[in-house]
């Protein structure tokens, strides 16, 4: 019986061992308009990811989600709100992808705004890692707006779909 367990936890180190050929690519922004419940939305998408592979490799979906209080009309953020939270979006790219920026733990994939809400989404590498960060930031209250977040297993990026494909299938 003991030889079986080895055995299968060796396969299962074998397969999470496997190594990959990745090139990151450099970052490229297109900006989307939306409107949803008759409420405007704007989704910054980091389109270069559409074609990204192996995908696997960056497993796992982080999606932040932070609500605004400065509000404008439609629920759009006031130019103060976004001085607040822009540099506390940067600085959480900065920690996700950790540092070494020829091999980070985080793609960055969109900032969506609609609703009082702001939306940061990153593909993992790690999430241990990520998990930390996040945990980092809680612990020290290092945020100037209430926020949540979800770290999910997503190996095929059903999750980025919309964000890399659905919308511009639509747009047509």
């Amino acid at each position: 019986m003991c030889r079986v367990d080895i055995s299968v936890i060796g396969l299962l180190a074998a397969i999470q061992m496997k190594e990959y050929r990745v090139i990151i690519p450099e970052e490229k922004h297109s900006i989307i308009e939306f409107n949803q419940e008759e409420l405007p939305g704007v989704a910054v998408v980091n389109v270069a990811l559409r074609h990204f592979e192996p995908k696997e490799v960056f497993g796992w979906h982080l999606s932040i989600m932070i609500n605004f209080e400065d509000l404008i009309d439609n629920g759009m953020p006031s130019q103060q709100e976004r001085s607040l939270i822009d540099p506390v979006e940067d600085r959480l790219d900065s920690m996700l992808k950790g540092l070494d920026k020829t091999k980070p733990n985080a793609l960055f994939l969109a900032r969506i705004t609609w609703n009082a809400t702001r939306e940061l989404i990153w593909r993992i590498y790690d999430p241990e890692f990520a998990n930390r960060v996040m945990q980092e930031v809680i612990d020290t209250k290092d945020y100037p707006r209430p926020f949540d977040y979800r770290l999910e297993q997503d190996i095929d990026w059903k999750l980025a779909k919309w964000h890399l494909t659905d919308y511009y299938k639509n747009k047509k």
